[in-house]
């Protein structure tokens, strides 16, 4: 791997040693300057060697604070490994780094190469579509506009595409939300919200001796996903794999269909983005705003529980909505067209003891659930991103004081922490991989906020 531009992050303070706001602008900016590798920023140099798709989105929010240019590179060097369909993985591979040293791996997931650029360098599923989001918050913050405009203006065509892949490909319902066929395309990986629809899935630990897992390796086994949930992982992505990542019939062959709240309300917010920048680049951008109102209503009548006030993902295959309460129904808090009483209902929830957003801020699960677990990932622990977001959420609904409640529990955890993947929500101790790229950027852009 070229480390030319890797530059050894400062070390985390001690516990209880809190940053100061000048002090910890400087260590982000340094984070992701030695995360840093030639055309795109990693999440992690130990844990995550790798082109993220979700988190280049986050990345590049950061970057347009401390290098904007590397914030339009680490959009275009993703959208270059574009599928024909429009798909956008959730993996491009650096071909510097071994087989050996992240699992799985381009040998396993076995993809059709990219025209022009990779050979089979990418995984075959997708996360989260928040790069519209991105896109247009880097513009905003170009000082030179028509630079950015030019930018734009080559991503817009690839986002539409990638929004078009999901809202067809992926509507496997047959109402307007697009179907995860993985729970790593959630991006909230281990969430107890796949649990059900997970169950179903044979869970076969010989794919364990056949396939090594790299992640206990580098990071606590137990704070990340059981063997039992791993084996069921590789076993749904060798499955889609196998059928040539064909989306046509999911729903007569492949054993996880879900559609998640998260997911979904990224997906309408990315139409609301693709709005504004349809303006910028000279596109129409009313059938952006139609998208985004049809995507808000099929949520709220396909995920919404009103006995919970909150969303729910929906396992296609049964009907059923998940009873679990985790931090991704909280998320279409992010639309701006969602009804005044759904938000006050988020609100509420968001501020209840089950979550409770003064600090430590919102953790990825309901705080008071049996099963709550303050260290294993997804299932407990503090993320910034999905926090960044109902932050957004809250500022477009007008609700600024629970907006700079949840920034300053934000800014005070990672002054404690550090810039770590993620949080204990009770003590708010840094856990997982430390110098995370997208805890880094998303520091970078709450302390710009105005």
């Amino acid at each position: 791997m070229n480390r030319a531009t890797h530059v050894p992050p400062t070390p985390a303070p001690q516990a209880g040693a809190a940053l100061t706001e000048a002090d910890l602008r400087q260590r982000a900016a340094e984070v992701l300057d030695a995360n840093w590798e030639r055309d795109h920023t990693v999440p992690s140099r130990a844990l995550y060697p790798h082109q993220w798709s979700w988190d280049a989105a986050f990345i590049a929010v950061g970057l347009a604070h401390h290098a904007p240019e590397r914030a339009w590179w680490d959009l275009r060097s993703l959208f270059a490994a574009q599928w024909a369909d429009g798909r956008v993985p959730h993996i491009v591979f650096d071909p510097n780094v071994s087989e050996r040293d992240y699992f799985p791996g381009p040998a396993f997931w076995d993809a059709p190469p990219v025209p022009g650029r990779l050979a089979g360098l990418t995984t075959g599923i997708v996360q989260p579509p928040v790069h519209a989001v991105a896109a247009w918050e880097v513009y905003r913050r170009a000082t030179d506009r028509p630079a950015a405009r030019a930018e734009l203006t080559w991503l817009y065509p690839r986002l539409v595409r990638q929004q078009e892949y999901l809202f067809g490909a992926r509507d496997v319902g047959g109402a307007g939300l697009a179907s995860i066929v993985h729970p790593w395309e959630s991006g909230l990986d281990n969430s107890p919200a796949w649990d059900r629809a997970l169950a179903a899935v044979p869970a076969d630990l010989s794919l364990l001796r056949r396939h090594r897992r790299q992640d206990t390796n580098v990071a606590d086994s137990s704070h990340r996903p059981t063997d039992t949930d791993y084996a069921r992982y590789i076993a749904l992505a060798a499955a889609y794999r196998d059928s040539g990542y064909a989306d046509a019939g999911l729903a007569q062959r492949h054993l996880f269909l879900v559609e998640c709240p998260a997911f979904n309300a990224i997906l309408g917010a990315a139409e609301h983005a693709l709005a504004d920048i349809a303006e910028v680049v000279g596109a129409d951008p009313a059938p952006h705003r139609d998208r985004a109102e049809h995507i808000t209503k099929a949520l709220l009548d396909r995920l919404l529980d009103p006995a919970t006030g909150m969303f729910h993902a929906r396992d296609v295959r049964t009907g059923e909505l998940t009873p679990a309460r985790c931090v991704s129904g909280l998320l279409p808090l992010i639309l701006p067209g969602l009804p005044e009483d759904r938000v006050a209902a988020l609100l509420a929830e968001a501020g209840s003891g089950r979550f409770g957003y003064a600090g430590p801020p919102v953790p990825s699960y309901d705080r008071t659930a049996p099963d709550f677990d303050r260290l294993r990932y997804w299932r407990g622990p503090v993320w910034i991103n999905v926090n960044w977001l109902l932050w957004r959420g809250l500022r477009t609904h007008g609700h600024a004081a629970a907006a700079g409640t949840l920034r300053t529990a934000m800014l005070d955890v990672i002054r404690r922490g550090g810039c770590y993947e993620y949080f204990d929500p009770i003590d708010g101790a840094g856990i997982g991989a430390a110098a995370f790229s997208w805890t880094a950027a998303l520091a970078l852009d709450l302390l710009a906020a105005d």
